[in-house]
C-alpha cells in the first residue's frame, strides 16, 4: 500500500534530461510541475500517454506549467522516443529508480505469470511552492492527460 503525499513538501531530486540537459526539481520553483511516470518507452499505452501531454503541452505553458515523463529507460532511449513522437517537454532517465522510489511508483507486476517489479503509471502535480497537491496513480493512459490539465487549471 502506498501512503499519499498530497500536503507535503517535495523533495528535491536530480535526473539526466533529454537534450543533454539535468532536470532538478527545486530549479522549478515559482511554476507548477506535472511529473508523470510511465513504464517504458514505445509502448502502447506510454505513446497513448506522451502522445496526449503532447497535444495539451499549449494548455499546459498557458499555466506556466512545466511537464516531465519519468521512466527508468535510458537517455539513449529517451531521444528516440521524444524524436519520434515530437515531444515538446523533457524526458528523464531514472535508470537507477532514484524518483521512482521518492514517489513509491515501483510496484509488483505479473509479466507472462512471473512476478517482476516494475513502474505502475502515476501521475503527479506539484505546485509552485514545490508542494504536491495531486497525485493520480494506477491510471489508464487515455485521457489522462486532459484530467491533469483541469487539476492545473
Amino acid at each position: 500500500m502506498t501512503v499519499s503525499l498530497v500536503g507535503l513538501d517535495v523533495p528535491d531530486f536530480s535526473l539526466p534530461a533529454t537534450g543533454g540537459k539535468e532536470f532538478r526539481l527545486a530549479a522549478q520553483r515559482g511554476k507548477p510541475c506535472v511529473v508523470y511516470f510511465y513504464p517504458k518507452d514505445n509502448t502502447p499505452g506510454c505513446t497513448t500517454e506522451a502522445g496526449q501531454f503532447r497535444d495539451l503541452h499549449a494548455e499546459f505553458a498557458k499555466f506556466g506549467c512545466v511537464v516531465v515523463g519519468i521512466s527508468r529507460d535510458s537517455i539513449k532511449s529517451h531521444e528516440g522516443f521524444k524524436a519520434k513522437l515530437g515531444l515538446p517537454f523533457d524526458l528523464l532517465a531514472d535508470t537507477e529508480e532514484t524518483a521512482c522510489r521518492l514517489f513509491g511508483v515501483i510496484t509488483t507486476k505479473k509479466l507472462y505469470g512471473k512476478d517482476v517489479q516494475g513502474v505502475e503509471r502515476s501521475t503527479f502535480l506539484i505546485d509552485a511552492a514545490g508542494v504536491l497537491r495531486r497525485e493520480w496513480r494506477a491510471l489508464k493512459a487515455d485521457g489522462h492527460a486532459s484530467d491533469v490539465l483541469k487539476a492545473v487549471a
